[in-house]
């Protein structure tokens, strides 16, 4: 599994000598691989214009490209948007409800990203084949896809200790830029050019894991919505920045302390912990049809609907898997 940003051909359809032995060297002989594009071609193809592109057929023979066209930027921001407003209002009814949720197309950005990370996952494990998976700059909707599809293919991924390598190298070292996408939350007035709820589109895709496989994740729910609070507001220093060398540069990791370490607290990491968890050495193959998708009220809905009983009821869960 390779992720990378666009080639930049241009409209001069410029090559790299050094980009196609690369990828050339990936595969061995009479192999093939994808190239799995979170744009659509016609996205892809517009991209020429400001000197970005797609690969060349004939330079980089044994590989097919697929694209798998994922919604970001300010069409996410704005679908986010509109289902909090939608989760905030308290003069709903039932058939604006539903209207509106089915007009924020935000269940449909989650059916989208866990389909193309199924996309991908099956094409390493079914196909045995290589993939390299990009978008524009490759720090966005190439991460949420890569990441994906790892915690599908990969039991160690599930684990809380695995899930953090995963996002420290998939999203913090691959240089998701979280200052910029992360500036304000969904409630603010004053939205910025590039704020976009990637991550938490991430987030809600795991959990999708977490309901449809809830013995296979070592970790729950609360882990999850920690994470999203941590990347907009944090007393720790794992978010900072947009890349590893912004952080480098404002000596993030001299000055601030590390929110692994303090989840990894034993005080601490108890409450992230799933007490059904059960390793599951199997892939982990998610249902992306429409009635499977459900709406994570555990965030959505955390400010508004108490959580007491269902509090009571994991701690209830707990005291019984640790009496057997």
């Amino acid at each position: 599994l390779l992720r990378s940003s666009q080639p930049l051909t241009g409209p001069n359809r410029r090559r790299s000598r050094e980009d196609e032995q690369l990828l050339g060297t990936v595969l061995a002989e009479g192999e093939r691989g994808f190239v799995l594009d979170t744009r659509s071609a016609q996205a892809a193809k517009q991209a020429r214009i400001s000197g970005g592109g797609t690969e060349h057929k004939s330079a980089y023979p044994g590989w097919r490209r697929l694209h798998r066209a994922l919604d970001r930027g300010r069409v996410l921001q704005d679908s986010f948007c509109r289902l909090v407003e939608l989760c905030s209002d308290p003069a709903v009814t039932m058939e604006r409800w539903l209207g509106r949720l089915d007009g924020s197309r935000w269940l449909s950005h989650v059916k989208a990203a866990l389909s193309t990370a199924c996309l991908a996952a099956q094409c390493l494990d079914r196909e045995g084949c290589t993939v390299l998976v990009h978008g524009a700059e490759g720090t966005d909707t190439t991460l949420l896809v890569t990441a994906l599809a790892q915690l599908i293919l990969d039991p160690a991924c599930r684990t809380l200790q695995g899930f953090q390598g995963l996002l420290e190298r998939e999203w913090i070292q691959a240089g998701h830029p979280f200052q910029l996408r992360c500036a304000r939350s969904a409630s603010s007035h004053a939205r910025g050019k590039q704020e976009a709820p990637v991550f938490l589109l991430f987030l809600d895709c795991v959990w999708q894991l977490s309901r449809q496989f809830p013995l296979s994740l070592e970790f729950g729910e609360q882990l999850l919505l920690t994470l999203f609070d941590n990347a907009y507001a944090s007393a720790y220093g794992t978010f900072l920045c947009n890349n590893e060398r912004e952080r480098s540069l404002c000596k993030v990791k001299e000055s601030t302390h590390s929110l692994w370490a303090w989840l990894d607290q034993p005080e601490e990491k108890h409450k992230y912990l799933n007490p059904l968890y059960s390793h599951n050495p199997l892939v982990i193959w998610p249902s992306v049809e429409p009635q499977s998708i459900q709406l994570w009220q555990g965030f959505f809905l955390r400010w508004i609907r108490p959580s007491q009983h269902l509090e009571e009821a994991w701690g209830q869960i707990r005291s019984l898997v640790q009496g057997s």
